[in-house]
């Protein structure tokens, strides 16, 4: 290349990069305003205002999850002028301890805003602003906190508390001193709730002092406002279900069959969800933290439990779908069952009985039998497929696997594989009597309250269900499609007419019906005991049922930890729950009173 051709060259690159570094500084300079803005860092101040969280209401439009206004006391701690200590802490109400050491935090950036005192209340800031002008470098900025009118449905509400480092990592939207939802509907619809935190920016000078609005207001961000969410909860029955649960552990779940929409959700011992707003959070958490009967610990949906004679139901639907009974199939009872040196224990009833009969009496012989019939039949060959078959029937139930339900941490109970089985007791060294005790409800299979309830809305709707979920409505949103698409189940109608039948007769067969006595006129509830066996001390005491038999309304099932038979605790309870909420009046109050009266002692 000769030496012009190299200075056209020379001087097309000098040119070039002439023309990138201006065209940048045009951008930065003129086009894109967040450049701007951060050269102004120094000298400006974004104040926050935090959007009103999103409302939650019942199904009836109750308000159940309010805001009020709440205030953070801010420091700027280059512009505090003879600060009277003693004078400011006998109207904000805080030890001088804790204000000392917030105060050494806000001093490591001097022209920065600090909250120095959280979420005073109105009465505080009501006195404080009488003399907030005598204290230099402190003003009040305004945020909404939760209020919970019914005090109750702690778990499934949720509650709201400051971010942790952990909050910011995983979303860059909050900053240090944001709220976030923690548990229960206020942390699944948080994105909702929420809204989107506005300000406005400030000049201030190199103390901090506010000299007016930046550009008259060119860079002011607009609060929106959080949504609004109307839930599927009945507060009226969540209250009424959590008052027949004081003084005992366990689960209450109750859920609309035709819908999927779930009406109460229990989980006892529970606290006061308005424990968890305010300055002393840290405190109340750690006592909860420390209770021994974990009120934490969301039962309907974390607790696994064998689900005892309740599943018996279920095992007579695959019995009569696959064939191996009628509902005229009978089988003999001898004060329980026997083979070989195996007895599975039963109560004293007549003998021998139908299918419908063994649900009413809750017989264990009959299902032990009929759950052999199952796993041995001859069409399968082996036991190891006659139980993988049981097993998906079992699972299209739903069980053995989340749920879906909108809330954080749901379990996924406990389906025995045939590999654990053959790890046990050696590959086709295992039969249909090995695995007995999952024809009536024990052994290795568990199940959350939550799926119990969604077994009985499945027999409801006879034969399909909706994923339980808690939210019916969000403002301006469309609603989550997956919660009213049907589940099926792979058994016929009319087998579910003959369980149906079994289970109303539990309640209306009788003396010898294991509930006979339960019975509440004009509401036809059909439901099934269950007394699951527990190592730990007392059974539990179960209870499944639906209501009225046609056109069911309400699903529900019901757990008391070391309540005891079926009968005892739980199924009472749950006719009055069924009755509060089909009638919204309760006809047996002494029925009433007894539960009320039952306290169970748990050892820590």
């Amino acid at each position: 290349m000769d030496l012009g051709n190299r200075r056209i060259l020379l001087s097309a690159i000098v040119i070039g990069v002439a023309v990138l570094y201006i065209s940048r500084l045009f951008y930065i300079q003129v086009i894109d305003d967040s450049y701007k803005l951060n050269a102004l860092n120094n000298s400006r101040r974004f104040e926050v205002h935090h959007p009103a969280r999103g409302l939650i209401y019942d199904r009836n439009g109750k308000l159940i999850v309010a805001n009020e206004a709440a205030y953070d006391l801010m420091v700027v701690t280059g512009q505090i002028k003879d600060l009277d200590t003693a004078e400011l802490l006998s109207i904000i109400n805080v030890s001088k301890e804790s204000f000392i050491t917030e105060l050494k935090k806000a001093q490591k950036n001097r022209y920065r805003p600090y909250p120095i005192i959280k979420q005073i209340s109105a009465e505080t800031y009501a006195r404080l602003q009488e003399k907030l002008f005598d204290f230099p470098g402190f003003y009040v900025q305004t945020r909404t906190v939760r209020n919970y009118p019914y005090r109750c449905g702690a778990l499934v509400l949720g509650y709201i508390s400051e971010v942790n480092n952990s909050d910011i990592k995983e979303n860059s939207y909050y900053e240090q001193g944001d709220y976030i939802g923690k548990i229960g509907i206020e942390k699944s619809y948080e994105s909702y709730l929420r809204g989107v935190k506005g300000g406005n920016y400030y000049q201030v000078d190199v103390k901090g002092r506010v000299k007016g609005s930046l550009e008259d207001g060119k860079y002011d961000k607009p609060v929106v406002l959080g949504k609004n969410i109307t839930t599927t909860l009945d507060i009226d029955l969540q209250l009424y279900g959590e008052k027949l649960m004081q003084n005992k552990k366990g689960s209450i779940v109750a859920i609309d069959p035709q819908s999927g929409e779930i009406l109460a959700i229990v989980s006892s011992p529970t606290f006061d969800p308005n424990s968890m707003v305010g300055r002393l959070v840290s405190e109340n958490y750690n006592r909860l933290v420390r209770d021994p009967l974990k009120p934490l610990y969301n039962r309907p949906i974390q607790g696994v439990y064998p689900p005892g004679s309740t599943f018996k139901t279920v095992n007579a639907l695959i019995g009569l779908q696959e064939g191996v009974v009628t509902q005229n199939t009978m089988y003999g009872c001898q004060a329980g069952y026997y083979s070989g040196g195996l007895h599975v224990g039963c109560h004293n009833h007549y003998s021998p009985i139908n299918l419908i009969e063994s649900i009413k009496m809750s017989c264990n012989a009959y299902y032990c039998n009929e759950f052999r019939a199952i796993i041995d039949a001859p069409k399968y060959g082996s036991a190891r497929e006659g139980f993988l078959t049981w097993q998906s029937y079992i699972k299209s139930f739903g069980l053995g696997k989340p749920l879906g339900i909108d809330l954080p941490s749901e379990k996924s109970g406990n389906i025995p594989r045939a590999e654990s089985y053959d790890k046990t007791y050696g590959k086709n060294r295992w039969n249909s009597l090995t695995i007995v005790s999952l024809a009536i409800g024990q052994g290795e299979i568990t199940e959350t309250p939550l799926q119990m309830a969604n077994i009985a809305a499945t027999i409801a709707n006879k034969g399909y269900y909706y994923t339980p979920h808690l939210v019916k409505e969000i403002d301006d949103t469309v609603f989550d499609k997956s919660f009213i698409q049907r589940h099926e189940v792979p058994i016929a109608k009319k087998n579910f007419e003959i369980v149906t039948e079994g289970m109303y007769q539990v309640l209306h067969g009788g003396p010898g019906a294991t509930a006979w006595w339960l019975a509440v006129k004009g509401l036809d509830i059909c439901g099934k005991t269950g007394t699951a066996q527990n190592p730990h001390g007392e059974d539990h005491s179960i209870f499944m049922a639906f209501a009225p038999r046609e056109n069911p309304k309400i699903a529900i099932a019901i757990c008391v930890e070391n309540g005891g038979y079926g009968a005892t605790l739980a199924a009472p309870m749950a006719t009055l729950m069924i009755e509060k909420y089909l009638t919204d009046t309760i006809t047996n109050a002494w029925r009433e009173q007894q539960v009320l009266e039952k306290a169970i002692t748990y050892k820590n």
